[in-house]
Order: structure tokens, then C-alpha cells, then sequence
């Protein structure tokens, strides 16, 4: 994985990851918003189900060795998720999300503040933008055509659906310049940076149970 890290028009580059998959983070604190591509070596639905089923959510979305744990959450539009990081200590930092905007398998948006163990927001919040795209997926036809001969990539003889790379393409606008600052003081890049590597190890132990 490459990994660009962008501020104040100031470019680094480092490698994270042995897997040469794009990972593109930039702070544009001019337009109070972060710029996010990353690059996945799993198919859409895999992908698409990882951002929007709690099940999946929790188990990656807190960076080590916090936790994430989910309340309820509704994916639907204006649907709800109210969830929580928890720190080793069992210290909780709860946050709302309210989905805004859901075009199936292609883009979601939503708007996120921290919040209260009772759900009371605590507002200024940010604006997320989420979109998503596949690429080199073969269709299940010609898997079928390139497996040698009595061979099942699952029990049952079913075909595995055709895999490619997905790209998710994240936006994030923040209300107040004076927040997003807060967010990277309190680690928000790092631990963005510990989620997106925690969902590449989960997808491809995922991907692999597809097969």
C-alpha cells in the first residue's frame, strides 16, 4: 500500500502495507474538509457490506485496542447508527450518525457528531461522503472457464462472484474549522490510518471464506 499524507500543501510518502494498494489521505484545512481514497483488494459487495452493516462495522472500525460497539443502527435514509469507541479502560466516546443519502453500492452519505450516552449530539458535526467503485472484477462465466476441471471454489460446486479491486472515496466536511482541528490533535489521522489497515486484514480473511 502506498500512503500519501497531505497538509498545508506539504507532501510525505510512506510505505504501510506490502500490499501496494492506494491509500491517498489529504487536509485541506482551508475547506475545513478531508480527502480520502483507499483501495481494497476485495469486491464491491464485500466492500459495501464492511461500511454498512454494524456486524461488520465494529469489528474494524475502532483502531487497537480500542473497540467499537453499536447501539442500533438503521441504514436507511434517515436512519440512525449511535455507537461507541471503547478504550481498554472502558472509557466510551459515543458518536450519532444520521444517513442522509443511500445509492446502493455506489455512494452513501451521512452526518456524524460525538454525542452523550443519552444520544444528545453535540454539535458543530461533520459531513460524510462516502463512494464507492470496482475495478478488474471478472464475471463468474469466466472464473468458471479459467478453474481447471473438477474443481469448486466452494462447497456444493457454487461459482464464487467475479472479484476485483474496490476504491472507496471518502469526504469529510467539517462545520467548524476549530472541530476538525480537534479531531487531528486527538489522533484522527493515525487512527483512521489503524481502521483502514484493520478492514484490509478483515476483507481478506472475508474474501477468503468467499472463495
Amino acid at each position: 500500500m502506498k500512503s500519501k499524507i497531505h497538509e498545508h500543501q506539504k507532501t510525505n510518502s510512506e510505505k504501510v502495507s506490502k500490499n501496494h494498494l492506494l491509500f491517498d489521505f489529504t487536509v485541506d484545512k482551508a475547506a475545513k474538509t478531508v480527502f480520502i481514497t483507499r483501495e481494497f483488494d476485495a469486491g464491491l459487495s464485500l466492500v459495501w457490506d464492511a461500511f454498512t452493516k454494524a456486524e461488520i462495522l465494529d469489528q474494524w472500525v475502532a483502531p487497537k485496542p480500542w473497540t467499537s460497539k453499536t447501539k442500533f443502527m438503521d441504514f436507511k435514509v434517515g436512519g440512525r447508527r449511535f455507537y461507541a469507541m471503547v478504550s481498554p479502560e472502558g472509557l466510551e466516546r459515543w458518536a450519532i450518525q444520521k444517513y442522509t443519502s443511500i445509492s446502493p453500492k455506489t455512494n452513501f452519505k451521512l452526518f456524524n457528531a460525538f454525542a452523550d450516552k443519552d444520544e444528545n449530539p453535540e454539535l458543530p458535526g461533520s459531513d460524510w461522503d462516502y463512494t464507492f467503485s470496482e475495478q478488474n472484477a471478472r464475471p463468474p462465466a469466466q472464473l468458471h472457464h479459467s478453474r481447471p476441471t473438477g474443481s469448486s471454489g466452494r462447497a456444493g460446486g457454487d461459482e464464487p462472484v467475479g472479484r476485483g479491486k474496490t476504491t472507496v472515496h471518502i469526504t469529510i466536511y467539517n462545520e467548524s474549522l476549530a472541530r476538525m482541528e480537534k479531531m487531528i490533535e486527538m489522533g484522527f489521522t493515525e487512527g483512521f490510518k489503524a481502521s483502514m489497515n484493520n478492514l484490509e486484514n478483515l476483507l481478506a480473511g472475508l474474501s477468503q471464506r468467499q472463495q
